[in-house]
């Protein structure tokens, strides 16, 4: 089933494939069309980051073809549905290939589709930009064509928060922590490179385990935390696990003085709407992004996305919409997309302003920077540090009450 932007799907189901400008399914493209290809998680574990990275996709895309495309090419992508489930990933990307014909890649959501999805664009060649997969385990494997959009990898996200939490004056910092973890190649690396900052400044860890994605009641969790008397809890999530931790928290009546989650408050107005306004205040994130940041398109991207479906940009979406930035400045920068590795070649001589900031990459495809830190205060997501880029100037504690 093939979905053009005139025709945007309500139902993640019927949203197989997404075509910006139109579809085909002879696999064969229009000269005058530049065909973009992607697999994303619209259905499955997680279906709320994929359908929102398809989002960003689609808004690029749109932008990019109003601006007069790519090389003078209109743009076209086909997204197919992968389910969150690896194999179908793999098999996605082979037809996206093989049948689409397809000429670039864009990925897919989350480390755990990237890393076997990232392995069939090299094998044909192909640069893959992918907006989520920062797991360490992308960029051993020697391989060329890999560039992640956002700012670090998965160890880094949580390092300029880890550091300011250690660098508190002993009386504001707590001396216990707990870090449960989904069991993902994203996550679990979040609170390990946490941990080793923390434990450093002396913060002694008393919980520390990896639950799987089915989980869905924590309260044996939360309880195991409670006990042992954790003062800052750091949860690697995504974001259903996100939601379920804070709610067995409110059951088992526990409120430690800090509560970091990786990914889960990301998700904007769906996060807020799920734990509600009283128990996000004061949940702490590492963010690639902000709606507020003074970066390249981003208030053109914020308008356009607010219109198109409803409300603000969540994280993922903007992701997506950097991935896509990426992508064309390559493009752009060699002034071809035949050869993909001089594509490669050129992001690794190179730095991109994005939605995001401006991003630059290490040889293996890793990126160099360091992610925002982003607090829920009343009701809206604010950026607390690094503090020259803050867009609130308090920082507080769970729930409210100053540090």
């Amino acid at each position: 089933m093939c979905i053009t932007t005139a025709l945007r799907g309500v139902a993640a189901a019927a949203a197989i494939a997404l075509a910006a400008t139109g579809c085909s399914a002879d696999g064969g493209g229009d000269s005058d069309t530049i065909r973009v290809g992607a697999s994303l998680p619209l259905t499955g574990e997680f279906s709320q980051g994929g359908l929102d990275t398809q989002r960003g996709y689609e808004t690029w895309v749109e932008m990019t073809n109003e601006a007069g495309g790519l090389l003078g090419k209109q743009v076209e992508i086909i997204v197919k549905d992968d389910a969150t489930q690896q194999e179908t990933a793999v098999s996605n990307y082979n037809n996206l290939i093989s049948q689409d014909g397809v000429d670039l890649l864009l990925g897919s959501q989350s480390s755990l589709l990237n890393i076997p999805a990232s392995a069939i664009a090299e094998k044909n060649k192909m640069l893959f930009v992918c907006p989520s997969c920062g797991s360490p385990d992308m960029f051993n494997r020697g391989f060329k064509h890999i560039f992640f959009s956002q700012q670090a990898i998965a160890t880094d996200q949580a390092k300029v928060f880890a550091e300011w939490i250690a660098n508190l004056p002993p009386d504001q910092r707590p001396r216990t922590a707990a870090y449960p973890s989904l069991d993902d190649p994203f996550a679990g690396p979040v609170v390990e490179g946490a941990e080793q900052i923390l434990s450093a400044a002396g913060i002694q860890t008393v919980y520390k385990d990896q639950y799987p994605a089915t989980t869905k009641n924590f309260d044996s969790v939360v309880n195991a935390i409670r006990d042992a008397g954790a003062e800052i809890v750091l949860q690697g999530a995504q974001f259903e696990d996100g939601v379920n931790m804070i709610r067995s928290m409110n059951r088992a009546n526990y409120q430690p003085a800090f509560l970091y989650q990786s990914s889960s408050p990301t998700y904007g107005q769906q996060y807020l709407d799920a734990v509600g306004a009283d128990n996000a205040e004061g949940v702490f994130f590492s963010s690639s992004y902000s709606t507020l940041a003074d970066t390249t398109q981003n208030r053109e991207f914020v308008e356009r996305f607010e219109a198109k479906f409803g409300q603000s940009p969540p994280e993922d979406a903007a992701d997506g919409f950097a991935a896509g930035q990426v992508l064309a400045a390559a493009i752009n920068g060699v002034g071809s997309f035949d050869d993909q590795m001089a594509l490669a070649d050129w992001l690794r001589g190179n730095s991109v302003d994005t939605v995001l900031g401006n991003l630059s990459w290490n040889e293996d495809g890793s990126p160099k920077g360091d992610f925002l830190v982003g607090q829920w205060q009343s009701g809206v997501s604010q950026v607390v540090l690094p503090t020259d880029v803050a867009t609130s100037d308090q920082i507080m504690r769970w729930r409210g009450g100053d540090i």
